[in-house]
């Protein structure tokens, strides 16, 4: 290996002995250390920012939030096939008894909550108003599309949040049916019809996600498993460029206005966030977190395509709006689920 020197030769020593420290350190490098970086862990790695400049820009930029806004059916199934192919169908659907028990909490959600909602507004009369009908529809929405992919940005576990979300949208033509019923001049047919393709839609690009996780690679390595957390914080990204197609030209014509809308709709978004989780997390409950984030972060969206244009024009500031709080989600209350309330 190492030439022996004479014990008098102290430059000679010292330069072998610095050669076999540089050789030791070299040898005991890690995969990760001397592998590259690519650009998409790099996206993965800050992927609460990239949400932040998407939210700057649909705001900044309307022509390019009017381009993507088509689009947005087609960039929402791209960014579930890549959470289902991150996810995988075995962790995604769990056990028989983790399935009732998302039933559960999905007719809780999307069933209970908009009709406590609906009978509390109607009540005080203000059900007319277009604030309180997009709060009876935001609850009666399933889980956004981009709720396991909040999860992941925050260091949590998304299958839960997936295993709500696949499920709530399944069923979702089925709770959303005694809400309809339960609001005026509302065409229900036309509503349950558009769920339905859009049904169609999530549980096909879920299904494909699923099928090339298990034929292609059933055990991600986690470069790989980092590479699709990139790219599902790109597609998130961009999503929120084309729902922001609103807030561009209310910024510029109504700012007073627009702050009030962005005011009511952050403390209901997180203000029910709140709530969720101060209550949850002093159970045992493992979809604690995945219940908070998705009672607060709904895919009122889905209203767009099945309701007629005098019931959602009002309500796309309420949407363009909405974004913000949910999208912020994972960088502003990352603190509230890393920190667990004592016990009662």
């Amino acid at each position: 290996m190492y030439a022996p020197v004479k014990s008098s030769s102290f430059i000679h020593t010292a330069a072998l002995w610095r050669r076999f420290y540089v050789e030791t350190r070299s040898s005991k490098r890690t995969p990760c250390q001397t592998s590259k970086v690519t650009p998409l862990q790099i996206a993965a790695r800050y992927g609460r920012s990239l949400l932040v400049l998407g939210l700057i820009a649909g705001a900044s930029l309307p022509d390019v939030a009017y381009i993507l806004r088509p689009w947005l059916p087609e960039l929402v199934a791209v960014l579930l096939f890549i959470t289902a192919m991150r996810v995988g169908h075995q962790t995604a659907l769990g056990s028989v008894m983790a399935l009732k028990r998302v039933i559960t909490i999905i007719l809780a959600l999307q069933l209970a909550a908009p009709l406590i909602a609906l009978a509390i507004l109607s009540a005080a009369q203000v059900l007319h108003h277009p604030f309180a009908l997009a709060v009876v529809l935001m609850l009666a929405a399933p889980s956004v599309t981009g709720a396991p992919n909040f999860l992941i940005m925050m260091g949590a576990e998304p299958a839960h949040a997936m295993r709500i979300m696949v499920v709530g949208t399944a069923v979702f033509p089925i709770t959303v049916l005694p809400v309809l019923w339960s609001l005026p001049t509302l065409d229900s047919a036309a509503a349950v019809g558009a769920a339905l393709r859009l049904v169609l839609v999530i549980l096909c690009a879920t299904g494909l996600g699923f099928l090339c996780r298990h034929l292609a690679f059933p055990r991600l390595t986690d470069a790989a498993r980092s590479n699709l957390d990139g790219l599902s914080a790109i597609a998130l990204a961009i999503v929120v460029v084309g729902l922001m197609s609103e807030i561009g030209p209310m910024l510029r014509s109504d700012l007073s206005g627009l702050v009030l809308w962005g005011m009511a709709v952050l403390c209901l978004n997180f203000g029910f966030q709140i709530a969720t989780y101060t209550v949850l997390s002093r159970t045992k409950l493992p979809e604690s977190t995945a219940i908070s984030i998705i009672s607060g972060n709904r895919n009122i969206a889905l209203f767009l395509i099945a309701l007629p244009p005098e019931v959602t024009g009002p309500l796309l500031i309420f949407i363009g709006c909405y974004q913000i709080p949910m999208y912020l989600t994972p960088l502003l209350m990352r603190r509230l689920y890393t920190t667990t309330p004592p016990a009662l």
